[in-house]
């Protein structure tokens, strides 16, 4: 249950797409269920979004940027396919894989609400999912 900020510039016109990529990408990967999703998706004017390159000699044009937000469990293999899975999705859809910066936390099943104030995982509401890698 990965929950996934995406923030792009305006000049990007095609949200759904991006945020349908980066979804698939992480379905195909983590084998999550399909309707288990929740993204934030913002856009904002490019000069807000600062995402240079860290000392890698590339020069972003447009970034994407990507923060995922899911329970710990998940291998650096798991990882790494899925990074690598969502810059070739984000390519199809006409993001240059130059243009994307995923950021990834990951944190336990006390530090999820789904509502009510209640953390469903902790009260048995939800099964606590399994880490795949």
């Amino acid at each position: 249950m990965p929950l996934v900020r995406i923030d792009h510039s305006t000049a990007r016109t095609n949200s759904t797409e991006i945020s349908d990529a980066v979804h698939q990408a992480i379905v195909d990967v983590y084998g999550i269920p399909v309707r288990d999703r929740f993204q934030v998706i913002t856009t904002r004017d490019a000069h807000s979004i600062v995402a240079e390159d860290a000392g890698l000699g590339f020069e972003r044009i447009d970034p994407v940027i990507i923060q995922i937000f899911t329970q710990r469990g998940r291998t650096d293999d798991a990882k790494q396919e899925l990074y690598a899975r969502i810059a070739a999705a984000l390519e199809d859809v006409g993001v240059a894989g130059v243009d994307v910066f995923i950021g990834y936390v990951e944190n336990g099943p006390q530090d999820w609400s789904f509502g009510f104030g209640r953390a469903q995982y902790m009260t048995g509401e939800l099964a606590v999912p399994a880490g795949r890698s």
